[in-house]
């Protein structure tokens, strides 16, 4: 099944690998959970939906009475931006071998990724999709005020220890609000250490700058990410000026425990 229409498209396969390369590498720099969590597939556009648990019965029936046996599922979606690219520019590489933008491509491909980032992190619960961060199992902890890299280093060893104490013991990563990841780079008092070094001594699985809210300490066994598509383009059509075309991708994230995040909320936040 072609449904990506790329051979619809005006052009050769050249071109789509410039495409390819400008919105894949785009999207690279976004997708930050799929850096510390396990990835399954790709599994083709055809996967809808996955299985979270094993089959059990809805309530233990009572003697003599029979039972309903199920499991539980959630949806995979799909996620797409179009953008478009224009002919004239298109021809002008072809035949003269001037410059292509293609940063419409790339502008498209950050939309998709920094959904995908939304999505694996907080979910959509209105969709029954689960997210690392908001979920019951979660724990939490108030922080301290990350301007010191003390109280930083407090808090990340405090979640840490949480962890460890439920039986999650890493390794572990860290994700972190931006202003809370740059905030890293601190020196501590009278020494050449930064504070993200000593972290990086702690969460042996990466700290990573993610489009989140305050900080969480994830152990990977919290889930894993299951693409059905992985980010890809495709041809949408003309309109004689411009060539419509899309990225899109398929992914869930496929809970396992709850309990393998501990979220920190800085007082600076």
């Amino acid at each position: 099944m072609d449904y990506l229409n790329r051979a619809q498209a005006p052009f050769d396969a050249e071109i789509w690998d410039l495409i390819d390369e400008a919105a894949a590498g785009a999207a690279r720099e976004l997708m930050t959970a799929r850096r510390f969590l396990e990835v399954g597939g790709p599994y083709g556009v055809g996967l809808t939906s996955i299985e979270l648990s094993n089959d059990d019965y809805c309530r233990q029936p009572e003697a003599g009475e029979a039972g309903a046996v199920m499991g539980r599922a959630v949806s995979v979606p799909m996620l797409r931006k179009t953008f478009n690219l224009s002919l004239r520019r298109i021809a002008a590489w072809q035949t003269n071998g001037q410059p292509l933008d293609l940063s419409p491509a790339e502008d498209a491909a950050e939309a998709v990724a920094r959904l995908e980032e939304q999505i694996v992190y907080y979910g959509r619960p209105e969709f029954g999709l689960p997210g690392l961060l908001e979920n019951k199992g979660a724990c939490k902890i108030k922080g301290g005020d990350w301007t010191t890299p003390d109280a930083a280093l407090e808090d990340v060893l405090t979640a840490v220890t949480r962890l460890d104490e439920a039986g999650f013991r890493g390794p572990h990563a860290l994700a972190l609000a931006p202003k809370y990841y740059n905030a890293l780079f601190r020196r501590y008092p009278d020494s050449e250490m930064l504070l993200i070094n000593h972290l990086r001594r702690l969460c042996t699985r990466g700290i990573f700058k993610a489009s989140i809210e305050g900080a969480a300490v994830i152990d990977p066994r919290v889930g894993s990410l299951e693409i059905g598509q992985d980010l890809m383009t495709g041809y949408a059509g003309t309109d004689g000026i411009h060539c419509e075309l899309f990225v899109n991708e398929s992914l869930v994230l496929r809970m396992q425990d709850e309990n393998a995040v501990c979220v920190i909320t800085p007082k600076s936040g």
